[in-house]
């Protein structure tokens, strides 16, 4: 029996809004890639929240984020994440948990899609210890008053923060470095 053609590849969705990706989404998305053969990332299309960025600015910052790692492709969907997962051939969803209350919204949420979808299993990672406190809200808020953000996100995305809220505070001006100072 020759182990490597009866090997089973194994395959995750990793879904979400990243509006923006930070280095939180990052860690997530790499470790998945390291414990799955192949990781598809879901940016979320049509979320039920105000998005700064378009699909398609979001699916490039997340695509030029994870540019290097090979086992990772990046899509966009809509409509339920089950659905999605399972059209992708996937039977795990990933998801990152940061603090205590994110658990009991996922937890909502693995009994939600276990009821939709029974075969699809959820699969969460901690969060790295220097990314527990990041969110995407998070990051948005520090930038649009001025905010250094060069230690939440890579360098493609604090230029497209910057770039997008001093075009959307033209009325009201405001520091927007579009490279913070760096020691």
């Amino acid at each position: 029996m020759c182990p490597d053609r009866d090997r089973i590849v194994s395959l995750a969705v990793y879904p979400g809004t990243f509006d923006p990706v930070h280095y939180g989404h990052i860690d997530v998305a790499r470790r998945a890639a390291a414990i799955f053969d192949r990781v598809v990332v879901g940016v979320y299309d049509r979320p039920g929240k105000s998005l700064l960025f378009s699909t398609d600015e979001r699916l490039a910052m997340v695509r030029q984020a994870l540019r290097e790692v090979a086992a990772i492709r990046v899509v966009s969907y809509g409509g339920l994440t089950v659905d999605f997962v399972q059209s992708q051939g996937a039977k795990v969803i990933v998801r990152g948990l940061r603090v205590i209350s994110d658990f009991e919204i996922e937890y909502q949420m693995a009994l939600a899609n276990r009821k939709l979808a029974p075969d699809v299993e959820m699969v969460y990672l901690m969060t790295s210890l220097e990314y527990a406190f990041m969110s995407s809200s998070m990051v948005k808020e520090i930038a649009s008053v001025g905010g250094c953000v060069s230690g939440f996100v890579p360098p493609h995305v604090e230029k497209a923060l910057s770039a997008r809220l001093a075009a959307n505070s033209q009325a009201q001006p405001r520091r927007h470095p579009s490279i913070c100072q760096r020691g």
